[in-house]
């Protein structure tokens, strides 16, 4: 059984995610690169088994969200971007993703970034409580959050006499 992780960081894949449509998704490009395939490859498989590919698995950009995209990247190195738009993955479709290039290294890398995309819905999750038990607690007690925001406010104002300088100063004689 096949139980070696692979070693790409977390972070590497996390960086590879982006909202788009109100989905997280991953661009076909990213993805073959984490696969160790070619782009070109890649949207073959797709388009050979494009049934097993519903909208909310994998979509392609459109010229305007694929402009967006691009102008994110800076500057573009001829041959390193395709002029065609991507087709970007959502979990699901990262998942399908692995049945269809048929490879122990993609089915690997699934498993990782669908644990990565696991990890961020936890986060957005603790993210939405902790910001409702925040409104919350501040509607109950909103006499002492009061008195804390005037203390944070003074401490991120200016101070409003200027502070003397202090450290060491060279005798000019």
């Amino acid at each position: 059984m096949m139980h070696d992780k692979i070693t790409v960081p977390d972070e590497v894949i996390t960086s590879k995610i982006y909202l788009i449509r109100n989905e997280k998704v991953m661009i076909d490009k990213d993805l073959a690169g984490l696969y160790n395939v070619e782009t070109k490859r890649l949207k073959e498989q797709v388009r050979r088994n494009i049934d097993r590919f519903p909208e909310s698995f994998m979509f392609e950009l459109t010229t305007e969200e694929h402009s967006s995209l691009r102008s994110q990247f800076a500057t573009l190195k001829r041959g390193r971007h395709s002029k065609y738009p991507p087709f970007v993955f959502t979990e699901h479709g990262v998942l399908m993703l692995s049945s269809i290039l048929n490879s122990e290294l993609a089915v690997k890398m699934s498993v990782q970034i669908i644990e990565t995309f696991v990890q961020l819905r936890k986060l957005a999750n603790n993210y939405e409580d902790i910001m409702h038990k925040i409104n919350e607690m501040e509607s109950r007690n909103n006499e002492q959050f009061r008195e804390i925001y005037e203390v944070l406010k003074r401490l991120l104002s200016n101070p409003e006499t200027p502070r003397k300088k202090i450290g060491y100063k060279a005798d000019r004689t």
